[in-house]
């Protein structure tokens, strides 16, 4: 299909279009976790456990990431990418919204596994697009802003989220919070326009004779030896294990943990997030590119220093026996981790072929979702339920904090080691 090539790299429409993906972006995270601020209520009516409320809340999004993901990001390498995300975005929402018709825990879980079918084919095409609008030097700025949808994502479903169950039920919370992403799936659809694929790479693409999508096993051979793109997949996945972990199970701790409401826990956290989050995920992309540009090394050296300054303040977080404490070093935590957001995605784009980044974000999906989804909150369900006897309401607590000490450590080494890789790529040039 033919593409427009779009404005000139100052223009002012580029980012009216970064604006609808992000927006895009913050109704994929809020259909993903406007259930953890549902999940005492769904467990109290379905008589469910922490077990299968991890099931819900993530493995069934990762089972057709599994299935449907890199198919996924192969179609976006060499079709339509704006229709592919507005076809995405209103069936995730429809799905979403089907969720308050559920009669029980199988019937929550089909209508979770279709939000995921939608979901898979929305990240990859979106950050394609965003690559091709903005200049590399701009790139990390503009992931950065695009990431702030995973912030404002919470943000609605936690607040909004929050009120609204209280107000109509968690059923109309589904159904009101699903159908708007239906309409701007028809907007996106009728004002966004393709832009010419590659276009700020075209001497990379000849040099590398990759004006073309390559067979599967080629593509996949090239970014399986690909050192900086494997190790920042890696060093991310690790990063949002725990960033998930307490998107879902923060809300249920801190009710489970303090006198608090369903809605004064949504807007709480709504209002941590979105104080936080924001300006950590644009900032943080500003002072990555700004780094970047005196030694392109530091971009994966700055996450590793701040994925490593959050593990002491999450880990203190849910010991602390103030709501208000808990709250403050939560947004201390958040700031850091999320402002490694902008760098990591541009970093998985900049070190791949322009015909090669649908697959590869697709794969840093698979990978996050697998991860951080799929395994990671089933994982700590199971050890609460595992150390509920011992622990009590504190076995929650302990399970997340296991995930974060873990996962950041790892997450540390990894994108040190990723600074490694680059380092020797330009030591090659």
């Amino acid at each position: 299909m033919k593409s427009n090539t779009g404005p000139a790299s100052g223009g002012v429409y580029r980012y009216y279009v970064l604006i609808m993906l992000m927006l895009t972006f913050m109704f994929n995270i809020t259909d993903r976790l406007v259930m953890s601020i549902l999940i005492e209520d769904i467990k109290a009516e379905f008589v469910l456990n922490d077990t299968q409320i991890g099931l819900l809340a993530g493995t069934a999004f990762t089972v057709f990431y599994l299935i449907l993901g890199i198919p996924a990001g192969r179609l976006a390498d060499r079709t339509n990418r704006k229709t592919m995300v507005a076809v995405s975005l209103s069936l995730w929402s429809l799905m979403s919204a089907l969720c308050g018709a559920a009669l029980g825990f199988w019937t929550l879980l089909l209508a979770r596994l279709g939000v995921g079918v939608g979901e898979a084919g929305g990240g990859p095409p979106s950050v394609s697009v965003i690559t091709d609008y903005f200049a590399p030097h701009e790139l990390s700025r503009a992931m950065g802003i695009y990431a702030a949808g995973a912030v404002l994502g919470p943000v609605l479903g936690y607040a909004a989220g929050g009120l609204l169950a209280e107000a109509y039920g968690w059923r109309w919370t589904f159904v009101i919070l699903g159908l708007p992403g239906i309409l701007l799936g028809v907007i996106l659809y009728l004002t966004v326009r393709e832009p010419e694929r590659g276009r700020f790479f075209k001497q990379q693409m000849q040099k590398a004779g990759a004006a073309r999508q390559q067979p599967f096993m080629v593509t996949m051979r090239s970014l399986w030896t690909n050192h900086i793109f494997v190790r920042v997949v890696l060093a991310n996945s690790f990063t949002n294990i725990p960033s998930f972990a307490f998107a879902i199970w923060l809300a249920p701790t801190l009710i489970r943990n303090f006198d608090v409401s369903k809605g004064e826990v949504g807007v709480y956290l709504g209002a941590v997030m979105f104080a936080g989050g924001v300006p950590g995920m644009i900032l943080g992309g500003y002072l990555a590119d700004f780094l970047a540009r005196k030694n392109p090394s530091w971009r994966p050296y700055y996450c590793a220093f701040a994925v490593m300054m959050t593990l002491p303040f999450w880990t203190f977080c849910l010991l602390s026996t103030s709501l208000e404490m808990t709250l403050a070093l939560y947004i201390c935590g958040y700031v850091l981790l999320v402002s490694t957001q902008g760098a990591a995605i541009s970093m998985v784009q900049s070190a791949v072929m322009p015909t090669e980044r649908g697959t590869a974000s697709s794969i840093s999906s698979l990978s996050i979702n697998l991860l951080g989804y799929g395994i990671g909150p089933a994982l700590i369900g199971l050890m609460s339920d595992n150390w509920a006897d011992a622990h009590g309401s504190m076995s929650l607590n302990y399970a997340v904090i296991t995930s974060v000490v873990v996962s950041l450590t790892l997450a540390t080494i990894l994108f040190w080691w990723t600074g490694k890789a680059v380092k020797t790529e330009l030591a090659v040039a």
